[in-house]
């Protein structure tokens, strides 16, 4: 597995100290670390549309729409005719997350999810499996009869994003094909709100599923939230979800200010801290807050300027690693912001898929904990049973670098990942 961010090996495996280990010896054999993922497999398929189009068929501008097959069939035809289609990849926000995951690490991933059965050369769901990270497992899918499920995303004039989905096999995925043990040896569990919209559909009943053998194996799981009106039609549903079953949730801030009725990105995040252990927020070209809990013996402080903002001197202790509240003696809350990094691209072409990039530099860094930790488990980096490797400063510099590969291209996925050696730092960094 690599490590998480493009820092010095001796940040990581010092051999100066007693105890640690170095970089160099292979660790292949010492157990197989890796994440799990359900998703609602789909095709992203990208155009660009004017606001008389959205008007057109009826289409909320910035939202998340279900629309039936042939709808939807209807309006991808239009959109062939007048080339208006950038590009169809494959998508799906647990997809992404999984493909950037396994991209970043060089590990593999477990994606859960129903696919259709017979696979012909070309179409959707082969181009899926073709554009998809081979580090990817799909040996758990289930085969289903039908078509894959499609997500136009419609892009306007001022770069929002408006989706129309169609569901073709999308919600298929049931119970029996939730494999507890490969949920049991997992670093974590990843799902989504999307996956949740339905409480009839047997994608609902998986995830629940999931979610059960999370919790007897004491394996965290990681919810993304989805857009902004479906977390609002069902806010005491995700509250009490988010409370019984999610340890890190992740978020943008029209999505938090669904759930828990606040603008303030830092007040936002101790509200949900008040449901969960650890919070990813994105706030667009502001940059994105990462908080979480601490405990009291093991907090450490900033070196770098200390700020206030809605909290004061919120990022005091943001050099602290993150802990389960449950696994903290002294349990407190702890914060951090970063700006986006060099201020952004000069021009962002698209932002689907950024928030994704971030969320799978977080669970690199969660997975990889879990890989040091069976590698040198007498390292003094698990004095006490932390969730992530870094500190949640550090974590928000990798998000934020990984959401930014995603924003200069025109893919909602990491096509390649990270520069051994970052042309921002200069040359005496890497000498020292």
């Amino acid at each position: 597995m690599k490590f998480p961010g493009k820092r010095k090996t001796k940040h990581y495996f010092p051999v100066t100290d007693s105890g640690r280990i170095p970089f160099d010896p292979d660790f292949s054999e010492r157990g197989s670390v890796y994440i799990v993922g359900l998703d609602q497999l789909i095709v992203d398929i990208e155009a660009n549309v004017t606001f008389e189009f959205l008007d057109k068929y009826k289409i909320a501008k910035g939202e998340s729409m279900v629309l039936d097959d042939a709808i939807v069939e209807e309006i991808y035809r239009e959109l062939k005719i007048e080339k208006a289609i950038v590009g169809e990849y494959a998508g799906g926000a647990i997809g992404n997350t999984l493909h950037n995951f396994s991209v970043l690490s060089d590990s593999r991933s477990v994606a859960l999810g129903a696919i259709s059965k017979n696979i012909s050369v070309g179409d959707y769901a082969f181009k899926y499996i073709c554009t998809t990270n081979s580090f990817v497992d799909f040996s758990f899918l289930k085969p289903v009869e039908g078509p894959m499920g499609r997500a136009l995303c419609l892009l306007t004039p001022d770069r929002e994003r408006s989706f129309l989905i169609g569901k073709g096999i999308m919600n298929e995925l049931s119970p029996d094909y939730i494999p507890e043990e490969v949920i049991k040896s997992s670093s974590l569990v990843l799902v989504s709100a999307y996956s949740l919209r339905d409480e009839n559909s047997s994608m609902y009943k998986a995830n629940l599923k999931a979610c059960e053998y999370a919790k007897k194996y004491n394996v965290p799981v990681v919810l993304s939230l989805g857009t902004s009106s479906l977390i609002s039609s069902k806010r005491e549903f995700f509250i009490d979800f988010i409370k019984e079953n999610v340890s890190l949730c992740a978020m943008n801030e029209e999505e938090a200010q669904a759930l828990v009725g606040e603008t303030d990105p830092l007040l936002a995040c101790e509200k949900v801290l008040e449901y969960t252990d650890m919070v990813l927020l994105t706030v667009g070209p502001r940059g994105l807050y990462v908080a979480a809990y601490s405990d009291e013996d093991f907090k450490r402080e900033t070196k770098d300027l200390i700020h206030s903002k809605s909290l004061p001197e919120y990022n005091k202790y943001e050099y602290s690693r993150a802990i389960l509240k449950a696994d903290a003696k002294a349990p407190f809350k702890i914060y951090t912001h970063i700006n986006p990094y060099m201020g952004g691209p000069g021009l962002i072409k698209n932002t689907n898929g950024a928030g994704d990039a971030a969320l799978s530099a977080l669970l690199h860094d969660i997975a990889s904990n879990t890989y040091h930790r069976q590698v040198s488990p007498n390292s003094p980096k698990h004095n006490t049973r932390y969730l992530t490797y870094s500190s949640i400063h550090q974590v928000s510099k990798y998000c934020n670098r990984a959401s930014f590969e995603v924003l200069k291209q025109n893919s909602p996925r990491l096509i390649k990942g990270l520069p051994n050696r970052e042309e921002s730092l200069e040359d005496a960094y890497w000498d020292k």
